[in-house]
């Protein structure tokens, strides 16, 4: 029923940690995610820097973040300027190159708070690797929802339960927040073979909750196997992200840069040496630079991403 489990690893992303589940040794991508991290919960003091990320750039890839608490500012190249909010998803994709920043505003840093969202890759298939990049920002009637019985869900992006999200996905994927009550029983997406999806997994988010005979803890996400058709019961009150989708392929990773050859990394990585790559409008005085080249492997692996 679980192939594997994944435990979020702690990521330090300069005064900011981060559960980082994907990309994992043994299970790179499920479907078409190839990065999650569970940004939070976290509280910031009242003056603090918060969320400060420089300007950094990307490819072969879209960015989704999705918040439960507090809210980021995401500018970018595109000329996309955008506060997300819980509930809301700011949809960028990558394509054959964009730039982007995420910051806390003046007043939010001042007052302090609390954050807690996630972010996920979702890596392009072959021939939507050149796309110009592009942003959109989605909630309300874009994300289908439903509550009864103790069960609340959220059809982030994606096809699911005979629903489709408005966030303009590239490839056959679902991505779902479920809300569960203590006792509250819940089937995922449909998994192969009965006219469902490929590759799926569950991300507890908080509480802990129970599939099949095994419990999951927060912070904990299970790979389904294939085939598996179980029911997820809250052991307690319970936040639970619900993702998957066909695969497309293997994919190198490397810092900000998703590809499907090493040609285009190696591009990828001149273009933002050479500073060819435009800044986002309204924050371009500063930026990431390219981290040094780590020794040669025999393989390529996924490496510090911001």
């Amino acid at each position: 029923m679980i192939e594997m489990v994944i435990d979020a690893r702690k990521k330090d992303l300069g005064g900011f940690d981060v559960g980082r589940v994907l990309p994992f040794a043994r299970k790179r991508m499920v479907g078409p995610f190839i990065f999650l991290d569970h940004m939070g919960p976290a509280e910031f003091a009242p003056g603090s820097e918060a969320i400060n990320v420089r300007p950094h750039p990307h490819i072969g890839l879209s960015t989704l973040s999705y918040l439960f608490e507090g809210e980021i500012t995401h500018r970018d190249s595109t000329g996309a300027h955008n506060i997300i909010l819980p509930g809301e998803v700011n949809w960028m994709t990558a394509g054959k190159g964009v730039v982007h920043s995420e910051r806390t505003e003046p007043a939010r840093q001042a007052a302090g708070g609390r954050l807690n969202g996630m972010q996920a890759w979702i890596a392009l298939p072959t021939e939507r690797e050149d796309d110009d990049p592009s942003f959109s920002h989605h909630g309300g009637g874009d994300l289908p929802s439903y509550e009864q019985d103790g069960l609340f869900a959220r059809l982030v992006a994606g096809e699911a339960y005979g629903a489709r999200a408005g966030v303009p996905v590239a490839s056959p994927l679902f991505y779902v927040h479920w809300e569960m009550q203590p006792g509250v029983r819940a089937a995922p997406p449909k998994g192969k073979g009965d006219g469902g999806y490929s590759e799926r997994a569950l991300y507890v988010v908080t509480g802990s909750v129970e599939v099949g005979d095994r419990r999951l803890m927060a912070g904990q996400m299970a790979v389904l196997e294939p085939h598996a058709e179980p029911v997820v019961t809250a052991l307690e009150a319970s936040t639970v992200m619900l993702l998957g989708g066909e695969p497309i392929g293997p994919r190198l990773i490397w810092w900000n840069f998703v590809a499907s050859t090493q040609d285009r990394m190696d591009a990828a990585k001149a273009d933002w040496k050479a500073g060819r790559m435009k800044l986002p409008d309204g924050d371009d005085h500063e930026f990431i630079p390219l981290p040094d080249e780590p020794p040669a492997a025999p393989t390529p692996g996924p490496t510090d991403v911001v």
